[in-house]
């Protein structure tokens, strides 16, 4: 039995709104539970939308409960988690003595666990302020890195869209607003983009430099390309493996030149953003970014859920082995795919990057489920970008035709297959 779109569209706001209601029940976080409550009312208001055919409304109704009430009020009152108060941290030591982290950090909230990229998101609440209980809900507003977190996700894939030829409208499909161009507003209202959005926002930046990636890649934009990727990669480690797969789309589709242009770019650029910090601070850097997070540091990281390389690490010194082998292992293996089968399109290559990422969050001596949110909103966002059922997908001057078997085609191509 085949159920009609509208049911389809019903069913998922309801276990939506299943799923934000667990946070009321089970999580010890305040904000969580916060965004449970209003989230849970934003997703049973768009199923009910949805049921009567009003899909607009539905999808205002989700957007409105899940991303706009939750992030303001947190935002106002000055609650979330302990990730904003780290990236304000860093940009409030940025400006007053161009050091990042904590010396000799003692507890867990002194911890830094991102690259020096990441304290320009801190920089507006230094600038604004917006402590204290008196400043207006302005200077709150502007002050809050969430805001800008959520600025920078947006504007990638924005930016993103326009390099793929996608406009503002978008066609018509079985969404709850039209075809494959709406999905991005569900994705933002679903509980993958909307908590984090509303909680923390740390991710987000990485989510949308990534896409940009992607996107600047299949429209053959090598520059561009590595400038993604250097900013990703100065605001966590875990964006590496974009760069493996942003430059094994780009070769495949330009050739070896651009792709190694590309790889310049990135290196260059992620060096200038992060040496001085790692000159300024070397122990700190490597003990913050790289040591915490895996659980070697002097501080356990009080990131735990029952993963596979969590799991592995709580049995000694030899599981964490186990754990860090099996995720050198997890990458290797995706290596040598970008070898032997590299990605042609911008939905394999966002598929093949959430599979590395994946891999490594399940693996990781030290992960937790909100991590996979990433993989998850670089999947959807891939497809939400691309137009099914058509018989060739345009990316900058290439046409990839399915009967082809994806073999790009241009209108510069050189005989031999080389291009200009």
């Amino acid at each position: 039995m085949t159920l009609s779109p509208t049911a389809r569209w019903t069913t998922g706001w309801l276990l939506a709104a299943a799923w934000a209601l667990s946070f009321p029940l089970f999580s010890a976080l305040a904000p969580h539970r916060l965004w449970g409550w209003c989230a849970a009312a934003g997703y049973l208001g768009a199923a009910a939308a949805t049921a009567v055919g009003r899909r607009r409304a539905a999808l205002a109704a989700a957007l409105l409960g899940a991303v706009a009430v939750p992030l303001l009020w947190l935002v106002l009152t000055g609650q979330g988690q302990s990730e904003v108060t780290v990236i304000e941290r860093s940009g409030r030591l940025l400006l007053d003595s161009g050091r990042l982290y904590v010396d000799r950090p003692a507890h867990v909230e002194e911890y830094t666990p991102y690259l020096p990229g990441m304290a320009l998101l801190g920089v507006p609440r230094a600038l604004f302020g917006g402590d204290g209980s008196g400043d207006g809900w302005v200077v709150r507003l502007l002050g809050d890195a969430r805001i800008w977190c959520a600025a920078a996700l947006f504007g990638c894939l924005w930016a993103a869209r326009r390099l793929l030829g996608g406009g503002p409208g978008g066609g018509r499909g079985g969404g709850p607003g039209g075809g494959p161009g709406r999905l991005l507003p569900v994705l933002v209202a679903s509980p993958v983009v909307a908590l984090p959005l509303t909680v923390s926002g740390v991710d987000l930046p990485l989510a949308g430099l990534c896409c940009l990636a992607l996107a600047a890649a299949a429209s053959g934009r090598p520059v561009l390309t590595g400038a993604a990727l250097a900013g990703a990669c100065a605001l966590k480690w875990t964006a590496l493996p974009a760069v493996a797969v942003a430059v094994a789309l780009l070769a495949v589709l330009r050739g070896g030149r651009p792709g190694v242009r590309c790889a310049l770019v990135a290196a260059g650029g992620t060096a200038l953003l992060v040496l001085p910090a790692a000159l300024l601070q070397p122990a700190e850097l490597w003990r913050q970014v790289f040591a915490f997070p895996t659980g070697r540091a002097p501080v356990p990281t009080p990131a735990s859920s029952p993963l596979p390389g969590r799991l592995l690490t709580e049995l000694g010194p030899w599981g964490w082995y186990l754990a860090m082998g099996l995720l050198l292992s997890g990458g290797l293996a995706v290596g040598l795919s970008l070898l032997a089968r590299p990605p042609r399109t911008v939905v394999a290559a966002a598929d093949r990057l959430a599979l590395g990422l994946t891999l490594a969050f399940l693996l990781a001596p030290a992960g937790r489920f909100g991590y996979l949110a990433l993989p998850v909103l670089l999947a959807v966002w891939a497809r939400s970008v691309t137009v099914p059922g058509v018989s060739r997908v345009v990316t900058g001057s290439f046409r990839l035709r399915p009967s082809d078997g994806g073999r790009p085609t241009a209108r510069n191509e050189r005989p031999g297959g080389h291009f200009a």
